[in-house]
């Protein structure tokens, strides 16, 4: 078994823990992918410096649309945006592959639309993605992960929407917040990025 020295730092906790993730903005790079793909459809060049700045979820604002233009595209492209050649955050497969290879529980909860939830798996699994049979949860709203976590009693778990973790306040879990532009306001335990995973979750 390969064992980095990042997974090292975990022989200090239980055997075995619980570990959940949300996918998009969290594991993977969509609304930077999805940014990409605005220009290209509408014959742009936007810059990435303006997607950094941006201080809310949607990315629709810098192509000059209206909240209903942009959510009209955003729907109409979501096929294209969620089973493309999205790249993950860079360190954010390896972690995963390294905690499943210790024998941690890995979970995946995330708010897609449920008629994409069996193609997101499969996507999932295709890039490498350490996925176990029930260990998969998709298509429920924001504000209902929370009663999964419970559920699960997950020891950690990482987000990167304010709307998901302003609910966790009263969980056991060690709740991580994903850095992002428009969840700069939220004051939790931030991950920057994903080398200082392990890290965190010793503090």
């Amino acid at each position: 078994m390969r064992l980095t020295s990042s997974t090292r730092l975990l022989e200090g906790k239980k055997n075995n823990m619980k570990f959940g993730f949300d996918i998009d903005d969290t594991l993977i790079d969509l609304r930077a992918h999805a940014f990409a793909l605005y220009n290209k459809k509408l014959g742009k060049n936007v810059g990435l410096e303006v997607f950094h700045a941006l201080q809310r979820v949607e990315i629709h604002e810098p192509f000059g649309l209206t909240d209903a233009e942009g959510a009209a595209m955003w729907n109409s492209s979501l096929e294209e945006i969620y089973f493309t050649d999205c790249p993950s955050f860079e360190r954010a497969l390896e972690t995963l592959q390294d905690l499943a290879q210790q024998g941690h529980d890995i979970y995946y909860i995330t708010s897609r639309p449920k008629q994409y939830c069996e193609q997101t798996q499969a996507w999932m699994k295709a890039q490498g993605f350490p996925i176990t049979e029930g260990h998969f949860f998709c298509g429920m709203q924001d504000t209902e992960k929370v009663a999964i976590i419970k559920e699960l009693a997950l020891d950690v778990y990482v987000d990167d929407k304010p709307a998901v973790l302003e609910t966790l306040q009263d969980v056991n879990t060690k709740v991580i917040l994903k850095n992002q532009s428009y969840n700069k306001h939220v004051e939790l335990l931030r991950l920057n990025h994903w080398q200082d995973f392990l890290g965190l979750v010793n503090n």
